[in-house]
């Protein structure tokens, strides 16, 4: 094989490998910073699964450090479904499963206004998402975020590491999917 024809295989190959795919959507688990009983008994971890007991229903959460996500940001909005604790046919009850790791889907951070959180890949992502799915606000508005993180910039790390953005693709809540 020539050096020409080595190398226009080699371009198309790398061309072809170029499709940027992302993880937007995909199912994740919540997670907190580990108490350091927890670390230690958890074998040095940093982070612990958030149990659906610890958090609210109908409402927004957002989680880093979900190491299921290629941004590490794990979001549960406030029409996410919980777990449900599952009959002897492992059908769903109608009671909420408190003691389940709490579940969301991967995010990252985004630019208010923009169209970067288009779910790419539906496989595995809940029904109704894709279609819901847009850049948002789900911390504080910039002008808070900023003046904690002015105030007490250790203690803004420790709760929001080196996010500096209160955008993160998200689904929209209270949208009816379409039929």
């Amino acid at each position: 094989m020539s050096v020409r024809t080595t190398l226009l295989v080699s371009l198309a190959l790398f061309m072809g490998g170029c499709e940027v795919s992302s993880e937007i959507g995909k199912p994740c688990t919540l997670v907190r910073k580990a108490t350091p009983a927890e670390a230690e008994a958890n074998g040095g971890i940093g982070f612990v699964d958030i149990l659906q007991k610890e958090i609210a229903l109908n409402q927004d959460v957002i989680s880093f450090g979900s190491i299921g996500c290629e941004d590490l940001i794990c979001v549960r909005d406030a029409d996410f479904p919980p777990t449900m604790v599952k009959d002897a046919n492992g059908n769903d009850t109608e009671e909420i499963d408190r003691e389940a790791p709490a579940q969301g889907y991967c995010s990252k951070e985004c630019v208010e206004g923009s169209t970067e959180c288009e779910v790419k890949d539906t496989s595995g992502v809940l029904a109704g998402l894709p279609e819901r799915m847009s850049c948002r606000s789900l911390l504080l508005d910039q002008a808070t975020l900023e003046a904690l993180r002015a105030s007490n910039e250790t203690r803004y790390r420790e709760t929001f590491g080196e996010n500096n953005s209160p955008f993160f693709c998200a689904g929209a809540t209270g949208v009816q999917p379409q039929n």
